[in-house]
């Protein structure tokens, strides 16, 4: 289905990829039922109609993302073109110039690799994990999908976590993801539900004396433009107390962009048994 939308122009793949997405793959693999339940749970004092608009846009929003991802090179040069801004851009700068690492927080909203695209165009590649597929063949074209997005990419695992050290101890960036369920990791409130949330990202930071900066790709208009964001470095803290302000700016963006997080994921899991953080 991908390499069939391929070869339409990149206007018109986009939204055409992304109906597909919505019409007959999210109905088969329950994609929207699922979206619409989550937000049922954390918005419950909205209205049906908000929710289900809603819930679709955020499938069309899984849809777009997964066809501009496979859209290179011209995807790339489109990043080149986006608007990147925020005190955070200063700050990224002028750490890698001095040779000092730094930790980019995102989350499955907007399209992240639309900013780790933007910035390769300007000269700051980030790395960042993946999780490996099970056929070779899809595997291989996944990481080469990653890597023009920003090398290096390391595999998810403890050899890819040791690859992700060395490059943050030369002085790398790196992408991590702080809105997927970690088995084992302390719950956090978020959305006003409690969800495990790897402290990953701020133990990095600290282990290695690297600027951890909040970051996002907002699309514009629900179109094929992007905003690039880099809010201001979190404060040195506890990795609790870093992780919390990373969960806050997530939240804020959900906030006002609903439509642009992932509700199709299963982000809460479980019910705590101590404190909530």
């Amino acid at each position: 289905m991908i390499g069939a939308a391929r070869a339409l122009p990149f206007e018109r793949r986009v939204p055409a990829f992304a109906a597909m997405n919505a019409r007959v793959i999210s109905p088969l693999a329950g994609y929207g039922r699922r979206a619409l339940a989550n937000l049922q749970m954390i918005y419950p004092e909205r209205r049906a109609e908000w929710h289900r608009e809603t819930a679709q846009a955020a499938v069309y929003n899984a849809g777009r993302v997964m066809i501009e991802n496979y859209s290179n090179p011209t995807f790339m040069e489109r990043a080149a073109r986006f608007e990147v801004r925020g005190n955070g851009f200063a700050a990224i700068r002028a750490a890698q110039a001095e040779g000092r690492p730094v930790v980019l927080a995102t989350g499955h909203f907007g399209n992240y690799e639309a900013g780790r695209a933007a910035l390769l165009a300007r000269g700051l590649p980030a790395g960042g994990l993946y999780r490996p597929m099970s056929n070779p063949y899809f595997n291989a074209h996944y990481r080469q999908t990653m890597e023009i997005m920003g090398p290096p990419v390391f595999p998810q695992g403890r050899r890819g976590t040791m690859g992700l050290l060395r490059h943050l101890q030369g002085g790398g960036m790196a992408v991590l993801l702080t809105d997927v369920h970690v088995p084992g990791a302390p719950f956090f409130n978020f959305l006003g539900k409690p969800a495990r949330t790897a402290l990953s990202a701020a133990e990095l930071a600290i282990k290695r004396d690297a600027l951890l900066v909040p970051f996002y790709a907002t699309r514009l208009n629900g179109g094929l433009e992007y905003r690039v964001e880099l809010e201001p470095p979190v404060d040195p803290a506890s990795a609790e107390a870093m992780t919390r302000s990373l969960v806050d700016s997530l939240e804020a963006r959900i906030t006002a962009h609903p439509g642009q997080w992932f509700w199709v994921h299963r982000r809460w899991k479980g019910a705590p048994e101590g404190a909530v953080l």
